[in-house]
Parts: structure tokens; sequence; C-alpha cells
């Protein structure tokens, strides 16, 4: 407890990691400051003196969960891949992220129960989220002038699509398997999920007249 006194960083991220592990299992409503505190092997008055309440805590963790997904989609660079290969590679990355970190989507979903009011008075969230619209509209963009994509599409749109295919499936898994009876979890389930997002997406955005070609000219 004494060096963490004389590293008020690395508290402060121990803290921080704890807490995401118990929002991660309990949601915020059930979460205890207590048992943050325990896990991070400081005292709660630590706690109060970096983050001033769970909600604040919470917060904290929804932003970095943001700019973990965030910057893991920058190093795709998708902006030097042909747009249908790069669209596709953005599908299977968020699939492939949702999978790989449920705390996420767990983090999300008490989020949302409580109204979005965390996300709500954050600046860093938005300014998080400006650099992959831009990104998805310079996407669309070359993929129009290459005659693959339609016109007109809204990034905002495209992401939220791409994010609900798997976000739906995988919060409502256990009802969808016990309805249609078939285990939706298993890695031949989770494949298919893949290909059929990819296709879906790819699907919808494109174009009705065929691509361009390059015109070969006869000497």
């Amino acid at each position: 407890m004494a060096g963490n006194s004389r590293d008020p960083e690395r508290t402060r991220q121990k803290i921080l990691e704890a807490a995401l592990e118990e929002f991660a299992r309990f949601g915020l409503g059930g979460a205890r400051v207590d048992r943050i505190a325990a896990r991070a092997g400081a005292n709660k008055r630590m706690l109060y003196y970096y983050y001033r309440d769970k909600d604040n805590l919470f917060l904290a963790a929804l932003e970095r969960c943001y700019a973990h997904i965030r910057a893991a989609e920058r190093s795709l660079d998708l902006e030097h891949m042909e747009p249908r290969a790069a669209l596709r590679r953005l599908v299977e990355f968020t699939w492939g992220y949702f999978l790989e970190h449920p705390e996420f989507l767990t983090l999300l979903n008490s989020e949302n129960l409580h109204k979005g009011r965390h996300v709500r008075r954050s600046r860093n969230v938005p300014r998080m989220h400006t650099p992959l619209v831009e990104s998805l509209r310079g996407l669309l963009q070359r993929g129009e002038r290459l005659r693959v994509f339609r016109r007109g599409i809204d990034p905002v749109q495209l992401y939220i699509s791409i994010a609900g295919e798997g976000y739906f499936y995988l919060s409502n898994r256990y009802t969808l398997s016990q309805i249609f009876g078939r285990d939706l979890m298993t890695r031949q389930a989770l494949a298919e999920r893949a290909r059929h997002m990819a296709q879906m997406i790819l699907h919808a955005v494109g174009a009705s007249t065929p691509p361009r070609r390059n015109r070969i000219v006869k000497s």
C-alpha cells in the first residue's frame, strides 16, 4: 500500500482496472466500491480521491473501453485497402472485438439501462468517434467513385448497422438459442454469423451499376 501511495498514477490505473472488472461482472447497479478497492489493493479513500464517486469511476471505465476499440479500429489501416475489402475487414473486426471483449458489451448494456447519462456528460467520447465517422465517410466516397458502393450512405447509420448486427446477436444469445433450438455460441455458429454479417452489409451498400473497369487502349 505504501508503494502505491508513492506512485499515484499506478494506483489510479489499478483502481480503474479493478472497476472495469467489477462493472463488467455486476453492472453499475450491482458494482460495489468495497470490492473495487479490495481488488485494486487500495482503500476507499483513495478511490474517492481520484474518482469522487462510483458514477465518475463508471464513466472513466466507459471512456477507457471506447478508447480501446477506437484505437484498435485505427490500426486496421482501412484507408489503404480496396473499399469492399476494407468494409468487410471492419465488419469482421467489430464482430471479433465483441467476442474478445465481452466487458465492452456489458458496460454498454449497463449504460443504456441508465439512458446514457454518463456518456452524455463526457467530452472525450464524442471526440473519439469523429475519426471513425470520417474514416467511414472516406471509405464510402472511395467506393462511390469506383462504383462499388451506392451513393448517399450515411456513415453513422452504416456503423450502427455493423455494430448492431453483432450486438443484438450476442446480447440476446440465450433467448435466441432457446427460441430457435440451436446453440448460437458454437465455433461453427459464430463463423456462420461472421460470414452472414459481412454479406449483409456488403449487399446493403452495393452499387446497382457495375464497377468501373480500366479501359484497354489499343495502339
